[in-house]
């Protein structure tokens, strides 16, 4: 048979037996189907250009691994035959094949501003937060602000700490949580890189020093304070007063210069003190919201549920425990006349459970000891209500917690009790329901140091 010129020849494949031999066994009558021999040889283009998997080790397809231009293998050389390309071809050709190039003006190969190592490289820019401005393509204001997910941007003063770091890593795990800013006078890189890692949707970026604060502060909806001194065997949250009414002051300045309208959850210690302070420095710049400054007492109500839930028998999770008053010592008042599922308890139970839920931080403190104090459990209960905080935000009805706020509920201007949140942050002060004789007799005790601890922030910020 006469074959053109584009045909080739099939060549029978080599066996070691005649083809007669290889009929199929007794135990398998089916036809044996062979390829059709194949008669063309592979167009030009196919052979010029083989499958993505045959060119090394690069992807088929763009992925988050991009490889740099020059990891890429050189084109095959042209073949005499055929026409060479025009320097407009060989533009758009490298576009499709590498993502890490583009063309500009005339033909010419220029890195593009897109390209994957000038993104990561923007990425990366939250990992050297107290880099120079001078440095290219990783100043923290070319730092990506996309790409995380649909949500709010949450800022953590103290990030570094015993309590700030566990902290972060809770928040960055919040769906809700789009950016996430860590602040911090010391050690804010490492923590930064370290949280940054984590895959959830969280965009995170670092500060560090006070003259980054703004910085870390403009455009937040949220504010967590857990700067400060912890506590050590043998301290009072008073003997942090000195110290710690400073440093929450300074913060909060900074607050009511870049991010007004935030929500600030306050941790720092003595809470009792540091939300007056808060509201002082607040009042003096105008932008006092009483609604949107909250101390966060949850790990009094944390520990009320756990140490409950012991007594019956019963998981955490089921039991709820309002605890009113403030977050020190005698001012921690829980009232399990309230506790849900409703409960009863014997006059020894009462006194027991009342003095541990009290005393629950030195417990801590002295079981560490000197080796830090109650940041684990701390951590959880700030993640917990600043979740609260967020879903309030977002819209969501019905999210009541406890917490220490402006309150007309007693005589006194700042009181812990159960509060509605909402979008604007504390909508509503719930009153404190009936009290048993026991409680009201803590009540008073609990108001009397209150009154003074208010007092002595409040004059901390007039003197």
């Amino acid at each position: 048979m006469n074959r053109t010129k584009n045909e080739t020849q099939v060549v029978p494949e080599r066996r070691d037996e005649p083809v007669a031999a290889a009929e199929p066994s007794p135990h398998h009558r089916l036809p044996i189907r062979r390829p059709p021999a194949r008669s063309h040889r592979p167009p030009d283009n196919a052979r010029r250009n083989p499958p993505p998997s045959t060119r090394g080790n690069s992807p088929p397809f763009p992925s988050k691994n991009y490889f740099p231009p020059e990891s890429h293998p050189a084109a095959p050389p042209p073949r005499a035959n055929h026409r060479q390309p025009t320097s407009s071809t060989v533009a758009a050709h490298s576009r499709l094949a590498s993502p890490c190039l583009a063309s500009a003006a005339g033909g010419a190969m220029q890195p593009d501003a897109n390209a994957p190592s000038r993104r990561l490289a923007r990425v990366a820019a939250h990992l050297n937060p107290q880099m120079e401005e001078g440095a290219p393509a990783l100043r923290p204001a070319a730092c990506r602000a996309k790409g995380g997910a649909p949500g709010f941007k949450v800022a953590i003063l103290g990030a570094a700490g015993g309590i700030g770091q566990p902290l972060s890593m809770l928040m960055k795990m919040n769906p809700l949580v789009s950016v996430l800013h860590l602040y911090d006078v010391v050690n804010t890189p490492g923590v930064t890189a370290d949280i940054s890692h984590m895959d959830t949707g969280a965009v995170v970026r670092g500060f560090l020093g006070a003259q980054q604060l703004d910085a870390a502060l403009t455009g937040m909806d949220l504010v967590i304070i857990p700067a400060g001194l912890p506590r050590k065997p043998g301290m009072t949250r008073d003997d942090l007063f000195n110290k710690n009414a400073g440093i929450v002051r300074t913060l909060c300045e900074g607050v009511a210069r870049c991010c007004p309208d935030a929500i600030v959850n306050l941790i720092s210690n003595p809470v009792n003190s540091t939300v007056p302070i808060a509201a002082e420095v607040f009042k003096k710049s105008g932008t006092y919201n009483p609604k949107r400054l909250l101390g966060v007492t949850t790990l009094d109500v944390v520990r009320a549920n756990t140490f409950v839930a012991e007594v019956l028998g019963v998981n955490p999770r089921d039991v709820s425990v309002p605890v009113v008053g403030g977050h020190a010592g005698v001012t921690i008042l829980p009232l399990l006349s309230q506790v849900t599922p409703p409960s009863s308890f014997t006059q020894e139970e009462i006194k027991y459970l009342t003095n541990r839920i009290q005393n629950g931080g030195t417990e801590v403190v002295e079981a560490k000891a000197g080796a830090g104090s109650a940041t684990l459990s701390m951590a959880f209960a700030a993640a917990k209500f600043g979740d609260a905080c967020l879903r309030a935000m977002r819209g969501d009805a019905g999210i009541v917690e406890c917490a220490y706020v402006a309150s007309e509920v007693t005589e006194l201007p700042f009181f812990a009790t159960k509060v509605r949140l909402g979008r604007a942050g504390a909508e509503e002060i719930l009153p404190l329901g009936p009290l048993n004789e026991f409680e009201r007799v803590g009540l008073e005790a609990a108001k009397k140091e209150l009154s003074e601890s208010i007092q002595k922030g409040i004059a901390f910020v007039n003197k």
